[in-house]
């Protein structure tokens, strides 16, 4: 399909997900052309609704000064795996050419350079179409306390959008843009994408940079990812969460060996406050997660529900007032009112009531690390009801602090997590899960996610999904594709993305082939027959687990020459994935090599002897 029938027939862009702007542009459209047009088509679209997705959405021109860096970048060859891809940044954090306003116009300023998150993304490609509508100083989780009106949900705008970052989540649940930032300290990554349908990615506290971003509370914040599928944002992951060493709160990622996700913890009590149907919607995603084949443990959430309190009735409060509280303390007309009165509560506290929290919160941090020695990871409604507009302004502080129970938490005891979309609940609203998990498992969240997202478009459990799904392989690669090989590049440039390094099971041999050029490996399988009369004929061998859509495997697998082909490798912890295998005939004229337990030890022995 040409990129002219493309943007005719859909809408110039509008729910395009980050593999089919790829598309587009492989298949000649032109992100000076494409995206002006995008731009007009949002415009047009929010022209005149009252709460605007958008505090600032972009000028032509700012849209056209960002192409011609884009363009600049590509004629250097740079990598670009987000090329030309439009995603959209929530007004507390720094964009170059756009004001911060936090959503308070008295508070906006110009900052001159991008916050590090932006900056990564726009190195990779990606262009910022505009700055969305929050919370105010991203403080509620309801979508409705900013001056410049309430985000709508996607879905019935009766209810609320969830917030802080509810532009964010908004802006990519109507498609505007394939992927959005947003910020994450109480939960607000992840309430505005179970309220609207989509996927919200909270990583590990640190892993993504806050430079460039106005704090709510300093030592919990995160910089969150709302995308349309799992898969695009472990893509936008991959590219933003790195080390910084301008933010005093960044940590360097930890490539801990993966953690299969099997046994999900539930809670044995679950609060509902009086929403049925957020109830029965649970009930039957908790079905859906036994059909997939996990195990549900009911387990006390006590420590959790305790933790979650402790947030804004503890010392945090006062980070808060560190933060802005100064700033809210005038009497200025953009002011919101409920926010100016749940900082001003941080300054009450003492020293004394700070060292007794942090006590308490360290206490129930030992108590949560050892729910997960049984368990893998939690699964939880991502909020445990759905308030209308008119339930939020009736009791504004109660509300917003029901949605918080299973979120919360997450950052004071140091998880990850990521919200999913589940079926419909059965009055048409959108309901979803939230998978929680210990720091670093960013991975197997992933992993979680794209098993969930494709039993979801099943018929037995349809969800509104269209182009959220996520249609993507898991390749195990053994030697020339590995990372900084001579064939990495036939991975990177279809987009694919490295989840981890592991073992296969012990039941493999690896020879280096003769006279291929590059070298290359072949693995070949023992036999069970073989195994069973000589075990220490089977080798566990390192491989690299990559994400690729299925576009770009099917032309992956045409690149590989024979005696290569592509079949199914059983890897150490039993998984099954497609990977890297060799014809047995071509054993005879090559050189076994398992001895050496993967391709690149045995490269770095070769280069040792020349």
């Amino acid at each position: 399909m040409s990129a002219t029938k493309s943007v005719e027939q859909e809408s110039v862009g509008l729910g395009w997900n980050i593999k089919q702007w790829a598309a587009a542009y492989r298949d000649g459209a032109d992100p000076a052309e494409l995206l002006p047009l995008l731009r007009a088509e949002i415009a047009a679209l929010e022209a005149g609704t009252e709460g605007s997705v958008w505090i600032q959405l972009g000028t032509e021109q700012q849209l056209l000064a960002q192409i011609e860096n884009l363009q600049a970048k590509r004629a250097n060859g740079d990598s670009l795996p987000l090329y030309g891809v439009p995603f959209a940044v929530k007004d507390n954090i720094d964009v170059a050419g756009f004001s911060t306003t936090a959503a308070c116009p008295e508070f906006a300023y110009q900052p001159t350079e991008d916050a590090t998150a932006v900056h990564l993304l726009k190195q990779a490609g990606a262009i910022v179409i505009g700055k969305t509508n929050l919370d105010q100083f991203a403080t509620g989780l309801v979508g409705t306390r900013s001056p410049y009106g309430a985000v709508k949900n996607s879905f019935n705008s009766d209810y609320i959008s969830g917030g802080s970052s509810s532009g964010s989540a908004v802006a990519v649940a109507k498609g505007y843009v394939a992927f959005a930032l947003g910020t994450d300290t109480a939960g607000s990554g992840r309430v505005p994408a179970g309220f609207n349908h989509i996927v919200g990615l909270k990583a590990s506290v640190g892993a993504i940079s806050t430079t460039g971003v106005v704090p709510a509370c300093r030592s919990l914040d995160c910089v969150s990812i709302f995308a349309l599928n799992s898969l695009d944002a472990e893509r936008v992951f991959e590219v933003a969460g790195r080390f910084d060493r301008t933010d005093a709160y960044s940590r360097s990622r930890t490539m801990i060996r993966n953690t299969r996700i099997q046994r999900l913890a539930i809670p044995t009590e679950a609060p509902w406050f009086g929403d049925d149907t957020q109830a029965a919607a649970y009930e039957q995603a908790c079905e859906h997660a036994e059909a997939l084949g996990y195990e549900l443990v009911k387990t006390d959430f006590s420590p959790l529900f305790e933790l979650a309190n402790l947030l804004y009735q503890g010392p945090w409060v006062a980070e808060r007032y560190a933060a802005v509280g100064e700033f809210l303390a005038q009497d200025l007309p953009g002011i919101n009112p409920v926010v100016k009165s749940i900082v001003a509560g941080g300054i009450n506290g003492t020293a004394v009531d700070a060292f007794k929290a942090e006590y308490r919160r360290k206490d129930l941090v030992r108590k949560i690390d050892a729910l997960f020695t049984d368990i893998d990871a939690l699964f939880v409604p991502t909020t445990p009801r759905f308030p209308t507009m008119t339930e939020v302004n009736a009791e504004p502080v109660l509300v917003n602090s029901q949605l918080g129970t299973y979120t919360n938490f997450v950052n004071l005891a140091d998880l990850c997590a990521i919200a999913l979309p589940a079926k419909l609940r059965s009055d048409g609203l959108p309901f979803g899960i939230t998978l929680i998990a210990p720091a670093w498992h960013e991975i197997a969240l992933g992993q979680f996610a794209a098993h969930w997202q494709a039993f979801m478009t099943l018929p037995e459990a349809p969800v509104l999904l269209g182009n959220k799904s996520d249609e993507s392989i898991v390749v195990a690669v053994v030697g020339a594709h590995l990372t900084g090989m001579p064939l990495n590049h036939q991975l990177t440039s279809r987009y694919a993305t490295l989840l981890e390094q592991t073992l296969t099971a012990n039941k493999y041999q690896l020879y280096a082939l003769a006279n291929t050029v590059p070298p290359k490996p072949g693995l070949v399988r023992v036999s069970d027959s073989a195994l069973a009369q000589d075990s220490t004929l089977g080798n566990q061998l390192i491989v690299e687990l990559w994400r690729i859509d299925l576009a770009g495997f099917g032309s992956f697998v045409a690149e590989i020459p024979q005696p290569l082909g592509i079949g199914t490798l059983e890897l150490a912890d039993g998984r099954l994935v497609k990977g890297f295998i060799c014809e047995p005939e071509a054993v005879a004229s090559a050189t076994h090599i398992s001895e050496f337990g993967g391709w690149r030890a045995y490269i770095k022995h070769l280069n040792s002897t020349k």
